[in-house]
């Protein structure tokens, strides 16, 4: 019982930054027309690895399944534009939209595995 809830937490800590990414990349959509507006982003993969790393994917009560509610403001990198901006900012939308797109699919992508994993939990309770 152990390793699925430690499974379903990983799941739910790939979501949550999954997440605040998308968060990230929509404030920068949002702020394309801001003067000296500078374009931040996070890395997934480096987060991903900090939250598995340290252990912070626990379960805080037998009867839980959670993970840490893992906040990763602060820590979002800022984007370098491919072409410099004359106001000082760095988005460039179609970078932005990209982003926002391959997130989402890969947000999406992962839910499914969690549903998928979830259905087959369900499916043994069930006896089929």
């Amino acid at each position: 019982m152990e390793t699925i809830k430690k499974q379903l937490a990983f799941f739910g800590s790939a979501l949550n930054i999954r997440n605040k990414r998308n968060e990230i990349i929509a404030s920068n959509i949002a702020n394309a027309a801001t003067p000296n507006y500078k374009a931040r982003d996070v890395n997934f993969y480096d987060e991903f690895k900090k939250v598995t790393r340290n252990g912070d994917i626990r379960i805080s009560h037998p009867e839980h399944i959670t993970s840490k509610n893992y906040n990763i403001s602060g820590k979002a990198l800022y984007r370098e534009p491919v072409i410099a901006s004359l106001d000082g900012n760095t988005v460039e939308l179609s970078v932005e939209q990209m982003q926002f797109s391959e997130n989402a699919l890969k947000y999406q992508t992962t839910l499914n595995f969690l549903n998928g994993k979830i259905g087959k939990l369900i499916s043994a309770i069930k006896g089929e």
